[in-house]
């Protein structure tokens, strides 16, 4: 293992609090903003949010494939097509932050029973090859913060385009759905 048990433990408290940080994210930014897009093929917030749900489903199965199974292949799926495909500005916003939250909960409870060597097991991720129980901890505990990041640059990018430019970009994107 590579990580200390110290590092894995504040690793573990990272993924655990993520959830809190998102959600405070989220107050900053206003309802016009939420579906707003910085570019056409880029996420806006709610799409954020509706990507962090998924994922975290996908992740919560992920470990517990490394933790029970004999080398679990961990299968990547295309997140701009789920985007698409499964509609997210129509997703409510509230269920995916609650499973987000749910999701994370049940997960951290998971992660803190953990006995050291186990973060050494193994599985092969279809696009990225080989990955340890360690791996998914540090990409998962990253990964929150990577769309906290995300979410802060989308409302800086909205505030700089104005609010008539950005009306109008709305506005764009309303008519491409229909």
């Amino acid at each position: 293992m590579t990580l200390t048990p110290e590092e894995c433990a504040r690793r573990i408290e990272q993924y655990a609090s993520a959830p809190g940080r998102l959600r405070e994210a989220l107050t900053g930014v206003p309802p016009e903003a939420m579906k707003w897009r910085p570019e056409p093929n880029e996420f806006s917030v709610h799409e954020i949010i509706c990507h962090c749900a998924d994922a975290e489903t996908n992740d919560c199965s992920r470990i517990r494939y490394l933790m029970a199974e004999r080398e679990p292949l961990i299968i990547a799926y295309d997140e701009e097509a789920w985007a698409k495909r499964l509609d997210y500005h129509n997703h409510p916003l509230d269920l995916a932050l609650a499973t987000i939250e749910a999701v994370r909960a049940n997960t951290t409870a998971l992660l803190r029973r953990v006995p050291e060597e186990a973060w050494e097991r193994a599985g092969t991720h279809t696009e990225s090859g080989r990955c340890t129980a360690e791996d998914w901890l540090i990409t998962c505990s990253e990964h929150l913060e990577e769309h906290i990041e995300q979410i802060e640059g989308n409302l800086r990018a909205w505030r700089a385009r104005g609010p008539a430019e950005a009306s109008a970009v709305g506005a764009e994107e309303k008519d491409d759905a229909a």
